[in-house]
């Protein structure tokens, strides 16, 4: 069943750098190496909600946590030392459906 990763970083300060997220994504190479299971991923600012939200769709929940943890995760302890904090929000949800072009 396909499922949604929701991921929200607040905003701090004012600070809508994309550092960390563009050196993470840089070496993810997801757009040369694409993730199995991957449907969609987006990223960007919701200035309303103040954060930054990437949102993802993967063919299966299983798909979704084993990139995240085993190519994502150790790319953000690597670049960041430990020190990006980790999502204000993470959620995995089921989806009822979806529709692509």
């Amino acid at each position: 069943m396909a499922v949604a990763l929701i991921q929200e970083f607040r905003i701090q300060d004012g600070d809508k750098s994309t550092t960390n997220y563009d050196a993470i994504s840089e070496r993810l190479n997801a757009r040369g190496d694409w993730p199995d299971g991957a449907i969609i991923h987006t990223a960007g600012f919701d200035d309303d909600a103040g954060v930054f939200r990437i949102f993802e769709v993967w063919e299966s929940r299983a798909q979704c946590e084993r990139f995240l943890e085993e190519r994502v995760m150790p790319l953000v302890q690597e670049l960041t030392a430990g020190q990006w904090p980790p999502p204000d929000r993470q959620e995995i949800y089921d989806l009822h459906d979806y529709v692509t072009r």
